[in-house]
């Protein structure tokens, strides 16, 4: 029998219990995008580690507080757990099967906004917490939290934080705020982020939008003027054009290479799961399909508005255009680097008059993957999930991640109870309620074999 069998045993007993927490966290909006149910959400979640016997402070910053929670266990060592509450607009509400804030059960799934990303992660280390206490008395580790409410608006004021508080956060190693498993049903432990530089660009031309038989022969197109200077960030052939872009890239390693050959080839998945035909610069599959999606810089138009866009025709010349950009970085660059280079390169090209507006960044940050930390939280996953947790150098995704690897020298991993389906940013967000309990399971593993070493 394994010596995790009452812990187990205890998860599945309140599994029931845990959901109904965590369906009332859901339930309270925290869109940070709109400001809307941020306090609330942070005093719910500092309610929540009190009820655990948790020290809690809600930490003001310049945006959405910071909720900072701390309990002692047997153990001297520490283990920081990053999470955050704020969640996604959850426009467009009509794509929703069920209202985004009134969690439903259905189907093994739990739906609602912010269930994945990232309250389910949340609640079910809170979970795991639980079984230990019951079954033990107490915390195997000491375990801090920091749970704070901005990841999903960039994190502005994450990095100052974290710089503030060096002493208060001091710990061993580090539990990021995702994971999950692949397509395969196979764990993945993400090594590293990559970082992003996420900007504005705009121009305006005249005072107002002009009708376009009046003024399209003789005044300047704010749409035409934007979409001139985004042509001149990449070329056909997907190179960024920006000079000085790619200096200092550092080039992945051959342990990153032998990591990423023994990760499945993902080619036809992503086409069958995206609806793809072709990838772009020629690639196919295999490796180096893998590895150029992560080890690759970007340069992103995420979106544009001029004019008039409505049903039928309104001939108007428009006076102003906006295009959302995003960069995302790998290692060696960093995103005030990005930014003076953009700038420079729009002045070069005839474009002083686009607007540049930082929507924020983070630099791109990486964990060793032999790192004592990271085998521990890989090696704990096979009596969960019956197989080791894969081992990833790198996601094309960004987070946060660069102040506790860099500023307080953590290992950081991940692990969570994501799938491919969740939806997260997207209408009908959800979980699967065998990987909230698998999780929590796996959880409870680290957190006793962390004080056991």
């Amino acid at each position: 029998m394994s010596e995790y069998s009452q812990i187990d045993s205890y998860l599945e007993a309140n599994l029931d219990k845990s959901l109904a927490e965590l369906s009332r966290l859901v339930a309270q909006p925290s869109v940070g995008a709109q400001n809307l149910g941020m306090k609330e959400c942070a005093a719910l979640v500092g309610e929540m580690l009190k009820a655990r016997g948790f020290d809690v402070q809600i930490m003001e910053t310049a945006g959405a507080p910071v909720v900072y929670g701390e309990r002692k266990g047997k153990s001297d060592k520490t283990l920081l757990i990053y999470n955050h509450y704020d969640v996604q607009p959850p426009e467009p509400l009509e794509l929703w099967d069920t209202p985004p804030f009134e969690p439903s059960l259905r189907d093994g799934k739990l739906y609602g906004r912010g269930v994945s990303d990232d309250k389910g992660h949340i609640v079910s280390r809170l979970f795991a917490i639980d079984a230990l206490l019951e079954t033990e008395g107490e915390l195997p580790c000491n375990i801090k939290f920091i749970i704070e409410g901005e990841e999903e608006t960039a994190s502005v004021n994450l990095f100052e934080f974290i710089a503030r508080n060096k002493d208060l956060l001091q710990a061993d190693a580090c539990m990021w705020e995702f994971g999950g498993v692949d397509h395969r049903e196979v764990p993945m432990l993400y090594l590293g982020l990559r970082g992003i530089c996420y900007v504005e660009l705009s121009v305006e031309t005249a005072a107002t939008d002009v009708h376009s038989g009046m003024g399209g022969s003789i005044f300047p197109n704010a749409a035409w003027r934007l979409v001139w200077a985004l042509a001149t960030l990449k070329g056909e052939d997907e190179r960024i054009r920006i000079p000085g872009f790619y200096d200092g890239i550092e080039p992945p390693s051959a342990r990153d290479r032998e990591l990423f050959e023994a990760l499945p080839d993902v080619g036809e998945e992503y086409k069958s799961r995206y609806g793809v035909k072709e990838f772009i610069k020629g690639l196919t599959d295999g490796i180096e399909l893998k590895m150029e999606e992560v080890f690759a810089p970007t340069c992103t138009i995420c979106g544009l508005t001029s004019g008039y866009q409505g049903p039928g025709s309104k001939t108007v010349l428009p006076a102003r255009a906006s295009a959302k950009v995003d960069f995302r970085l790998v290692p060696g660059q960093h995103p005030d680097d990005i930014l003076k280079k953009l700038r420079a390169h729009l002045d070069a090209e005839g474009f002083s008059d686009v607007q540049i507006t930082d929507l924020g960044g983070d630099p791109p940050a990486r964990t060793n993957p032999d790192d004592p930390f990271i085998q521990l939280v890989k090696n704990t996953s096979e009596e969960v999930y019956e197989m080791p947790m894969q081992l990833v150098p790198l996601i094309g995704g960004s987070g946060p991640s660069y102040p506790f690897v860099h500023d307080l020298k953590l290992p950081v991993a991940t692990a969570g109870l994501g799938y491919p389906e969740t939806r997260a940013h997207a209408p009908n967000e959800n979980i699967r309620v065998d990987l909230y309990l698998k999780h929590a399971r796996h959880m409870a593993r680290i957190l006793k074999e962390f004080a056991a070493e």
